[in-house]
């Protein structure tokens, strides 16, 4: 099975459609498929229902099918760095489902494993848990939370091989393996390609199994930095010359 594509749009060929469950990986901008939410900004489709973490920041990632009136809800767990996503949820143009980021990750897991729902204390007695079934547990009240399957979704790795092997390097690994394994349809985009058999294969975070399709980044591919926090140069070095510091 041919699962190597020439570019994003390419390995969305056939796939997209108005109205349905895309799960976009990534934590603001770390991890996120920039490459091919920009093919699904180009293919035009709407009425989308975006499972993410967040949307990223304004015109970067999710913030360009924001400003396009692609994506009609929002599954997420964080709005605070997207004044667009601001300014359309309190004017009634965008609907959003809040979650607690662990209930988020736990239900897009859910889903990859075929569990339909599963009960937290997370929530209880706030307004997540509104309108959502209840019971008890050990004289404790739990919240019913559904898993989540998206119809497809789209993941960041720093290597990936041709069979569809993956592996994030550091916090870029965040959502993305989770979602990797809870849509009918994956696709990668990755950094670094390597022929099958390349990786070693205890490194290896998300199987092939689970990716349909994979995309190689160009060289020079941008990376960008949501927040960059720096100490000053001379704080620095003298840091650098006090074991202590």
């Amino acid at each position: 099975m041919r699962k190597v594509y020439p570019d994003a749009t390419a390995a969305l060929a056939g796939l997209l459609r108005d109205g349905m469950v895309i799960h976009s990986g990534g934590f603001g901008l770390c991890g996120i498929p920039a490459a091919l939410i920009d093919a699904v900004k180009e293919s035009g489709v709407k009425n989308l229902t975006v499972v993410s973490n967040n949307a990223g920041i304004d015109d970067v990632g999710l913030g360009k099918l924001l400003r396009t009136r692609q994506i009609r809800k929002m599954i997420a767990s964080y709005v605070g760095e997207n004044a667009e996503f601001a300014r359309q949820y309190l004017a009634g143009e965008l609907e959003i489902e809040f979650n607690p980021q662990g209930t988020l990750a736990e239900r897009i897991r859910a889903g990859g494993a075929g569990i339909p729902a599963f009960y937290t204390k997370t929530g209880v007695g706030t307004a997540v848990a509104e309108g959502k079934p209840t019971a008890e547990f050990d004289g404790e009240t739990y919240v019913m939370e559904r898993g989540i399957v998206a119809d497809l979704a789209l993941v960041h790795a720093w290597m990936g091989d041709t069979e569809g092997n993956l592996i994030y390097r550091r916090t870029a690994r965040n959502f993305n393996p989770v979602m990797a394994t809870a849509a009918k349809v994956t696709v990668a985009q990755v950094e670094h390609l390597v022929p099958a058999g390349q990786l070693d294969p205890d490194h290896i975070h998300t199987p092939g199994i689970y990716v349909k399709r994979i995309v190689a980044l160009p060289p020079g591919y941008e990376k960008l930095i949501e927040n960059r926090t720096v100490r000053p140069r001379s704080a620095a070095a003298a840091a650098g010359s006090d074991p202590t510091a």
